[in-house]
């Protein structure tokens, strides 16, 4: 890893294209595997987004994926948050190693104040989307298990 690294635009880079793996491909460069499976499941939740829009919400897959694209975005907030909130010195140290620090200003900062307010509003839609699929498909009535209790039924 060569030149330097700026800690405002990597937490910039992660609000904007964390679910993706963009501040993991700025930081550690196109080797680094963990940056190249962020964009598999975002594309899967976003593929959800995209079928539950075409048939509807009662559509099983749809439900199932749609939560992968709450947790990626919730992932790339956090790395935000993290890296905009790291000390000057550490990120120095890891990453600009043998260079002066250039001081970050405010910039990182208010990049983790909107990947807070952003993530959080996306980590709570994400489970109170769940969690009422959830208890929507609990609801559902069990034709199989109808037939069961049908077949063995009670003289009463």
């Amino acid at each position: 890893m060569s030149g330097y690294r700026s800690k405002s635009v990597a937490t910039w880079i992660a609000v904007v294209g964390g679910a993706f793996g963009g501040q993991r491909l700025y930081l550690h460069g196109g080797r680094d595997p963990l940056a190249w499976l962020h964009p598999w499941p975002t594309a899967l939740g976003l593929y959800g987004v995209w079928r539950m829009r075409t048939f509807g919400q009662d559509d099983t897959l749809a439900t199932l994926l749609v939560p992968l694209l709450g947790v990626m975005l919730t992932i790339g907030m956090l790395s935000a948050i993290v890296i905009g909130l790291t000390p000057d010195e550490r990120w120095d140290a890891r990453y600009n190693p043998g260079r002066a620090s250039h001081g970050t200003r405010w910039w990182p900062v208010l990049g983790a104040i909107a990947a807070l307010l952003l993530g959080g509003g996306v980590l709570i839609g994400t489970i109170a989307f769940t969690g009422q699929r959830f208890f929507e498909w609990q609801q559902q009535p069990r034709t199989a298990d109808a037939g069961f209790g049908s077949a063995t039924g009670s003289s009463g």
